[in-house]
């Protein structure tokens, strides 16, 4: 084994290790951000007074569904992490379905919560709570990929 791919590995089981260990993707994005998810979306989604006990509510929802997501995210993550060196045709192709899966799943919970959002306070509003999801997201997505070592090519 080359260097390369030894390196490739350690951090490959570093980083998963790092995720599993993990109670929730809220941990991850605590450790990519340095605080809290809620106070994030505090910081960014600009809502009223009036419209503050039912924008959290509905917030609460979508959490919880997200962290569902997320779980099956530290499950598949572990789940390649298990087989990503030896990988056979059949296993990737059952991983890249859930992959897929889950990232339509994903993106189609923050496009529903965009609706339901914009339905109890205004169109600003939900595309303030869309953009910061979808910025959390897409950052967790690159950091889970960026640790990831590339599946090994034909022996």
């Amino acid at each position: 084994m080359n260097i390369k791919r030894m390196i490739l590995g350690m951090i490959l089981l570093v980083s998963v290790s790092i995720f599993a260990q993990t109670k929730s993707e809220v941990d991850l994005i605590q450790a990519a951000f340095g605080i809290e998810k809620q106070q994030i979306v505090s910081n960014y989604v600009s809502i009223t007074k009036a419209q503050n006990e039912s924008f959290w509510k509905i917030y609460d929802e979508y959490e919880a569904k997200r962290k569902e997501l997320g779980k099956a995210r530290i499950e598949l993550l572990n789940q390649y992490s298990e087989q990503w060196d030896n990988l056979t045709n059949e296993q990737a192709e059952e991983w890249m379905k859930k992959v897929m899966d889950l990232s339509l799943k994903q993106d189609k919970l923050i496009n529903t919560y965009y609706s339901k959002v914009k339905k109890i306070t205004d169109a600003r509003v939900a595309t303030q709570f869309y953009q910061v999801e979808a910025f959390i997201l897409t950052t967790i997505r690159y950091e889970i990929l960026s640790a990831m070592p590339f599946v090994k090519g034909k022996k």
